[in-house]
Parts: C-alpha cells; structure tokens; sequence
C-alpha cells in the first residue's frame, strides 16, 4: 500500500474555533484553546500518524488587521500557512460576516490547491440560516468544498480525516511516526503558563504577556523548570503578582497540573516577573521571543 503525507494548515479569523479543532484532529492538547480572541500566536504544527498516512496539521493565529508589530509577526505566520499547504482548512463559524477580511480571503480565492472550507458551530444554528451562510461562502469561494461542523461536540471531524487522507499526495512521512509536533518541550511549558494568565486576568494583561522558560531540567520521575513572564509595564507587574503574590500563586498552582497531566511527571515549578519595555513593538525582543516566520 502506497504511503500520503502532506502539510494541512488551519486558517481563519480569531475565535472561530481553529485550535479546538486542531487539538480533535490531533487528538493531544497542541494548541492552547481559550474563550479569548488571539491566543494563539505561533504556528504550531500537531501530527497525526497511521501506518500508511502523515498528517502534518499547523494550527495558525487568527487573521486580524495589525496593530503592532507583534500582530504584524502573527499575520506572516498565517499567509505563510497559505505558502506550504497540500490542504488548506479554511475556519469559519456561523455568526462570522463571511466578508470580513477581505484581504486574506482573497488570497484564498488564488489557492490551486484543495481547500475545505468548515462551518464551525453549526449547533448554534439552524437549518435555514446554515443554508444561507452556506450559499454566501459558495460564492466567495466556488472552489472550496463546504462542510458544516461542530469542533467542540467532535461532530464532523471524521470527515474531515477521511476528506484530508483522499486529498494528500503520496509522499514518505517528514518526521518520525512517533512524533506528536514540530514543537520543544519547553515551548509547550511557556503555552500551557500563558493560557492560566489568559483564564485568570482580564484587558490587556494577558496581550502584553510573554513567558520564556528559562530552565526545563527533566530526569525519570520529575521535571525543574523556572520561567519568566515578562511585561511591559510596572504596573502590570503588580497586577500578575497580586496582593502578596496571590495572583501569581494560583497561576502556577494551576499551570503546574496541566504540566503534570502534559508530560506525566511531577513538576517543580518556579515563576519570575520581569518588565521589558514595549516588547510587542520591538522586532529584535520579537525575534528573540521566537516570533520569526522565516
């Protein structure tokens, strides 16, 4: 039997429900999927193995129109998705305009290659209006083919397995069968610290948040690990430790269970906050941060 693999990348704009998609298809937490726009800000890839099949999906950040320079490193991540796919998932859900972001729909429209256009959260519709915002997408993109799904309660994520195996082209796989991502272990720490900062602080806190770890240390029973989140100001600062720290306490009580559950090991983790200026406007902090599409 003759082996596929290809590169299926996962487009869309913010809050459609793309990482929650990504993570049922892969079938492993890869992508930190919150309630809040813009979460994910990196490509990251999850990989789905069979004996005769790669799936090599990258789950991308939202389209948005940027603001700064880190929304500017966020945007390339999402049009180089569009560069190296085989498949191109296209993410929309009921209640977006269909029009919105015109730009990038555009470049879609270009695409020769196949692109499956989902309907996420059709739960929260019904059959009429599904018909209609069907019909609209048929005309801004007569080329994709349309399937309607439900990311959350997995319905329709079958078909887009088998659809995607029909689709790839036949290829040896590109990394090892027993790898789940393209990602370091210590990149997953960071996420995983950042998505409690995104569930337990409001406004721009969460926006003006990065975490490094800084020392990722494992042996057979347990894992060291220190990180910093840094911020942009003093006073965010205050507001990440709280009132005699208990702020930051419950992040890393929190941030250590999900790591536990993560890697299956005990963990000690140790949290510092550092403020550095205007991080998300500085293209040398942005490519230290790893925030380079190249």
């Amino acid at each position: 039997m003759k082996h596929k693999a290809g590169f299926v990348n996962i487009v869309g704009n913010p809050n459609v429900g793309k990482s929650t998609l990504m993570n049922q298809l892969v079938g492993e937490r890869i992508s930190i999927a919150t309630f809040k726009a813009q979460t994910t800000r990196h490509r990251i890839m999850g990989i789905v193995n069979t004996d005769d099949m790669q799936i090599v999906f990258s789950d991308t950040p939202g389209v948005l129109k940027p603001n700064y320079k880190l929304q500017e490193s966020m945007l390339a991540f999402s049009e180089s998705a569009l560069a190296d796919a085989d498949v191109l998932l296209y993410v929309t859900d009921v209640v977006e305009n269909p029009e919105k972001n015109m730009e990038f729909l555009e470049k879609v429209q270009k695409m020769t290659i196949p692109v499956l256009l989902l309907i996420n959260k059709i739960d929260e519709s019904d059959q009429k209006t599904l018909g209609a915002i069907v019909d609209k997408w048929h005309s801004l993109l007569p080329n994709a083919e349309i399937l309607p799904i439900s990311a959350k309660n997995k319905f329709g994520t079958d078909l887009i397995l088998k659809r995607i195996e029909e689709l790839l082209p036949e290829s040896p796989a590109f990394f090892d069968k027993d790898q789940l991502t393209d990602k370091p272990a210590r990149f997953f720490v960071s996420e995983i610290i950042r998505e409690k900062i995104l569930l337990f602080y409001d406004k721009e806190i969460p926006y003006s948040v990065e975490v490094v770890v800084e020392r990722f240390k494992e042996d057979d029973r347990q894992i060291h690990i220190n990180a910093v989140i840094y911020v942009e100001r003093d006073s965010q600062k205050g507001i990440i430790i709280g009132h005699q720290g208990v702020a930051l306490k419950k992040v890393c009580t929190e941030a250590r269970k999900a790591l536990e559950k993560f890697f299956d090991k005990h963990i000690f983790l140790e949290v510092f906050v550092k403020v550095d200026k205007d991080w998300r406007s500085s293209q040398r902090e942005l490519d230290n941060f790893g925030y380079n599409p190249e």
